[in-house]
């Protein structure tokens, strides 16, 4: 269950471990007609920078332009997390952020490995973001619902939500 306290009080921190924890979220592109796409994230914290391998002739890449911004959705493994990202969104083929995160995953997708001429990443570099963190409890869900129910003035007190400012 996602923890109201650490959504309080330490937003940041619980997003990069909600996003460490999942395989994918949905990345798309500020402004475009394209889809959102699942992607698989890789995190550097102090950098407010989200990593995504992809290939040179994918879509999102050749639709990239300077000053291009990209979103970022997750939904917690849980499904009691939720939370939207926004930044600059640019492609790069940075040989120590592709050792940093390169997997035995990763590398199904690469025919040449690392040295696969059409293996790049984008990074997406955050700007600000907002977080829901809800209850998983049906037990709570339910109990709040009743209390609002019975109280015309009572909300049900089932999650918390945080802007960040990363910049």
């Amino acid at each position: 269950m996602a923890s109201f306290s650490d959504a309080r009080e330490t937003p940041a921190e619980q997003l990069w471990e909600e996003i460490e924890d999942v395989h994918a979220g949905m990345l798309g592109l500020v402004g475009s007609e394209m889809h959102m796409q699942p992607m698989a994230p890789f995190v550097d914290r102090k950098t407010h920078t989200i990593w995504f391998f992809t290939k040179t002739d994918s879509e999102l890449v050749t639709a990239l332009r300077p000053g291009s911004r990209g979103h970022f959705c997750v939904v917690g493994k849980k499904h009691d997390y939720h939370a939207c990202l926004s930044g600059r969104l640019t492609e790069t083929k940075d040989p120590a952020r592709i050792d940093e995160f390169w997997n035995s995953v990763v590398a199904a997708w690469y025919e040449g490995g690392k040295t696969d001429p059409t293996l790049t990443m984008i990074a997406l570099s955050l700007d600000d973001g907002e977080i829901w963190a809800s209850t998983g409890s049906t037990l709570k869900f339910g109990w709040e619902i009743a209390k609002a129910n019975l109280n015309p003035e009572k909300t049900p007190d089932v999650g918390v939500h945080r802007q960040i400012r990363f910049a």
